[in-house]
């Protein structure tokens, strides 16, 4: 059994990681995806994000996640670890390490490395924040390496109104904010609920799709060295990476 735990915010879309965990154990049933609830003020805005993602609400999620005895642990959460920068999000998740006692992982750092794995280079950006958190997405990419030809934001200020979109939403978010020349569209926040619609979204787009949710679930596995190959969770799942 391969368990790989994550510390989510609040409750939004936390069922995207047992319906993950059904599809990547399949029959056999051997990985095991527990998920640790932390909890903060509800907003997209910088200072709550911050707090949010401080090492002491964290190390509290590790220790939540002790029981199950993961072989890894990610911060499921974008916002709140691309809200510290490059540097502020490597000591964030470093930090988290040396709480859980494992490799650890955030989700803005699992879609610079899918984005690699992937060969992706150039992207869009189709955000549900507002426009100053998603800004700093962008840069944190850059800092990654990753170039964002376009970016949108959807406005949305708390993760509740996020996992409340219903799934054509959810779709039309991803596909109408493409951009011709990027080699995938990243949707960044794991407040919305996003597995069950990947394949319609890159049949649509023509191209690979990356969100939140799956680009955490993907670190996850990566860290632990564990390899699935999944039809229904995109492209990034279709690759040894």
């Amino acid at each position: 059994m391969t368990t790989i735990g994550f510390i989510y915010p609040d409750h939004a879309a936390e069922d995207d990681y047992p319906l993950a965990e059904q599809l990547l154990g399949g029959s056999d049933g051997d990985i095991s995806l527990p998920v640790a609830h932390i909890y903060g003020t509800d907003l997209h805005a910088v200072p709550e994000l911050l707090d949010l993602g401080s090492e002491a609400r964290l190390a509290e999620g590790a220790r939540l996640l002790t029981k199950h005895q993961p072989e890894a642990v990610v911060w499921a959460c974008t916002s709140g670890s691309f809200v510290y920068g490059w540097d502020g999000a490597r000591n964030q998740a470093d930090q988290l390490a040396k709480a859980a006692g494992v490799p650890a992982s955030s989700t803005s750092f699992a879609f610079v490395h899918a984005a690699k794995a992937l060969g992706v280079q150039r992207v869009a950006v189709a955000a549900s924040y507002p426009d100053d958190v998603a800004r700093l997405f962008v840069d944190f990419l850059a800092a990654g390496g990753v170039e964002v030809l376009s970016m949108s934001s959807a406005d949305i200020d708390t993760a509740a109104e996020v996992g409340q979109l219903a799934p054509e939403a959810v779709v039309d978010l991803a596909v109408s904010h493409d951009h011709p020349d990027a080699d995938a569209v990243l949707v960044p926040d794991t407040a919305m609920r996003t597995l069950g619609e990947i394949t319609d979204i890159e049949a649509k787009l023509g191209k690979p799709v990356l969100t939140a949710n799956q680009v955490t679930v993907w670190e996850g596995l990566r860290l632990t060295g564990t390899t699935r190959l999944v039809r229904s969770l995109g492209a990034l799942f279709r690759t040894r990476g």
